[in-house]
This record gives structure tokens, C-alpha cells and sequence, in this order.
């Protein structure tokens, strides 16, 4: 069994590798992108998923493991293993604010691009790879919102070690969940 945990930019997808990581799953990142002020916890991404349209049979290596996978590249997964998906969901208001502020912190912000334009790319595609995952027998998904991460956090890392069979430590995935890093909230 592979898990993926996959979900828009900014969805809470480090925050849920964080919490599988102290659960006891084993991850399978490489550390090239480091923790930064947006994400002071660290990503625990794998840079050559990125590689998956062309290369397929590198997710061989996540067997047994837990990787981060952008929902653009879930499309690109092979058939012939079993995937466990943990899809975040966010509000799109949320994902976009959080996005926003990321790249003025880089320098990068543009306050004259209209953003609704993205919205709805973010919209059809949610859409596109919901259709996806519930078409496809050798994938299970378990749709988790962040707002619930952060009321509940001992319930959804029960619902999650549930979901995936495994047994983890419910209580060090509970200890992941920081409340002050929930910082671009939709008023």
C-alpha cells in the first residue's frame, strides 16, 4: 500500500506528512526544500515525484510509506498499486489568502493580478480530481478539512489511522497540530 497525501497549495498537506511522521509512518521525502517562514515545520517533501508523468514506476519506492504527492500529479498514478489518499481540503478563500501572502513575503506578489480567474481553475480542478478518485479501484481517499485538523485534532488522527489500518501515535500526531501557525484566516 502507497499513502499519498495530496491537496491544493496551502491545504495543510505538511501539516498532515507532519502528523503521519509523528504517528510513526515512515516518509519518504528527501529534505531539499527546507522549512521557511511560511512553513517553519518543514514541507517532508520528495522532489523527484515531480517526475511521476514521466516516470511512473518511481512511486515504486513509496510502498509502504507515506508521500506528498500535488493534486495536479495524483492523475499521473499508476495502476498496479493500491493507494491510500488523504485528500486536504481548505476553503478556497483560505488556500488563496495563504498563497497571497507566501509570495509577498518572497517578493513575488503581484496585488494587480486578479485572482478570481484562479479561483475557478482551483474549483474545476477539485472537481476534476474528486471524479478522478472515485473512479479508481485501486484507490481509497479520505477527504480531511483543515478546519477540522485544528478543532479536532485527536479525532482526525483516529479517523486517518482508521482509514489507513495502520497503528500510529494518536497522541504525537495530536502534538502536531500548533494553533498559532493557522495564520490566514477568511473573516
Amino acid at each position: 500500500m502507497i499513502t499519498i497525501v495530496s491537496g491544493l497549495p496551502r491545504s495543510g498537506t505538511s501539516l498532515m506528512m507532519q502528523m503521519l511522521a509523528a504517528g510513526g509512518l515512515p516518509v519518504l521525502c528527501d529534505g531539499e526544500r527546507k522549512a521557511d517562514t511560511d512553513n517553519p515545520r518543514g514541507y517532508l517533501e520528495w522532489e523527484r515525484i515531480k517526475q511521476l508523468p514521466k516516470e511512473p514506476a518511481l512511486i515504486a519506492e513509496a510502498e509502504g510509506k507515506v508521500v506528498k504527492v500535488i493534486s495536479q500529479l495524483l492523475l499521473s498514478l499508476p495502476a498496479g498499486y493500491e493507494y491510500r489518499v488523504i485528500f486536504m481540503q481548505r476553503p478556497l478563500p483560505e488556500v488563496l489568502k495563504s498563497q497571497e501572502e507566501m509570495l509577498r513575503r518572497r517578493g513575488t506578489f503581484d496585488p494587480t493580478v486578479d485572482s478570481s480567474p484562479i479561483e475557478e481553475a482551483f474549483q474545476r480542478h477539485v472537481i476534476e480530481v474528486n471524479r478522478w478518485l472515485n473512479s479508481k479501484p485501486n484507490v481509497a481517499a479520505l477527504r480531511v478539512h483543515y478546519h477540522r485538523i485544528l478543532r479536532e485534532p485527536k479525532a482526525t488522527a483516529e479517523a486517518v489511522a482508521e482509514f489507513l489500518g495502520v497503528p500510529l501515535n494518536i497522541e504525537a500526531m495530536t502534538r502536531e497540530v500548533d494553533q498559532s501557525l493557522y495564520r490566514n484566516r477568511m473573516k
